[in-house]
């Protein structure tokens, strides 16, 4: 594969979409969340990071902004000058680092369980338990079950891990973690008038409505929160038609004054 590999594109509709996945997913780990897209109405294009699913051979260095470029690169490989972005967990970190790349072509926001722009900027502690993770499967599922609420079968737990485990190489997956906990772009991109849609699992300890609160919704002024029922971290598994029925609504472009779509 070459270093900017083919998305994974879903739909052939005129509302176009990129997704970044999160630390523990890929282009292919949406869950069932792909299967309820209006394809009619959508294109989606789910991207893998370097290390990461079908760009596993391609290094890098695991840096948000080698995200933000690659993703560029996607739209303009398939020929999209604008676009809305959608990211889970870290890739709610990464498409604001496209968002800071390239104002003028990102549409809008929508970020699920998404890392604010400060990074998550854990304690010592916390980073050295994450940092475990890339070689052990049991911290992977610990991680799992806690993002989750401890709500979820052993079953969801060895999905999630194996899923991440079979989707990127130990070395991407420990080589990204600096760059979701410690990248802090809050600077650059407070007060920016695009729209953003933030969700949030109720039962997601880790990314909550609070601090969604204190951060996503203070720095951008266009920034609305809504707290997914029966949910944690991966919404995608947990609830894909409530996931793909909100973020469409968001992402449909509103009529115009002849009935058509404005902002194509």
């Amino acid at each position: 594969m070459g270093t900017h590999s083919s998305p994974r594109v879903v739909g052939h509709g005129p509302v176009r979409v990129i997704a970044l996945h999160g630390w523990f997913g890929s282009s292919s780990g949406w869950g069932s969340f792909p299967e309820f897209i209006d394809q009619e109405q959508f294109t989606y294009a789910f991207v893998d990071y370097r290390g990461y699913g079908h760009r596993q051979d391609v290094e890098g260095d695991y840096s948000m902004a080698e995200i933000s470029s690659d993703v560029l690169a996607v739209a303009d490989s398939l020929g999209w000058d604008t676009f809305h972005l959608l990211g889970h967990s870290m890739g709610g970190l990464a498409i604001q680092h496209v968002l800071r790349d390239a104002p003028q072509r990102v549409l809008s926001l929508a970020a699920l369980s998404g890392v604010p722009a400060t990074g998550s900027q854990f304690d010592d502690d916390t980073f050295a338990l994450f940092s475990t993770a890339p070689e052990q499967d049991e911290t992977r599922e610990q991680l799992t079950h806690f993002s989750t609420g401890f709500r979820l079968n052993k079953t969801f737990g060895h999905r999630i891990r194996q899923e991440s485990r079979d989707n990127s190489t130990v070395q991407a997956f420990g080589g990204h973690l600096p760059g979701w906990v410690r990248t802090d772009i809050s600077a650059d991109i407070t007060g920016m008038e695009h729209p953003v849609k933030v969700m949030v699992g109720e039962h997601d300890p880790s990314m909550s409505a609070e601090l969604m609160q204190q951060t996503w919704l203070t720095y951008y002024p266009n920034a609305e929160l809504e707290v997914i029922p029966n949910a944690g971290h991966y919404a995608m598994f947990e609830t894909p038609v409530w996931l793909a029925t909100t973020v469409e609504n968001f992402f449909s472009p509103p009529a115009g004054a002849d009935g058509a779509p404005e902002g194509h």
